[in-house]
């Protein structure tokens, strides 16, 4: 794939706190992101909220930031460094649920910032288990059984009708 001429300055969504074990991988991806960006002369930011990850080594972006992951601390970070472009994918659940709230509310389309890497309807596919469930189906792929209740009731209902075990979730 050729490189995109459009994107000049990208802010990187780290991987946030990780526990020994757990959520290492977003570091790695996000750290290999930021040195290929930095190697092909794309400024780099990064907003991360843990110091220790690999990716706030001042060799693999631009500009650092160690703020909170909310929507208020990454809007005032576009605002004061005007980033093109946004990759939210490599920082885990809390990057992607921040990207999709600043696209969806208009804030990166206001601000003239671009959502790259994975496409805002496909974070909606893998985030909304219904959309996924129907995806899934579409594609005539296998999925498991599951269903949506509201109540109790509804729960039981639909646990009897799928069968033991099951598991349900908020």
């Amino acid at each position: 794939m050729p490189k995109r001429s459009d994107i000049k300055k990208v802010l990187v969504i780290g991987s946030g706190p990780i526990v020994i074990g757990q959520a290492a991988e977003f570091d790695y991806a996000g750290a290999q992101a930021c040195r290929v960006m930095k190697s092909e002369g794309i400024n780099v930011v990064l907003c991360n909220s843990n110091p220790a990850t690999i990716m706030t080594d001042k060799a693999l972006a631009d500009e650092i930031y160690l703020e909170p992951l909310t929507e208020e601390s990454l809007k005032r970070i576009i605002i004061k460094e005007k980033p093109d472009s946004l990759l939210a994918s490599l920082g885990g659940q809390t990057g992607l649920t921040m990207g999709c709230k600043l696209a969806k509310s208009g804030f990166l389309d206001k601000h003239g910032v671009k959502l790259i890497g994975t496409k805002l309807d496909a974070i909606d596919r893998s985030e909304d288990r219904e959309l996924f469930k129907e995806t899934m189906e579409k594609i005539n792929q296998p999925c498991v059984p599951s269903d949506i209740a509201y109540t109790v009731e509804e729960c039981v209902a639909i646990a009897n009708k799928l069968d033991y075990p099951v598991i349900i979730r908020p």
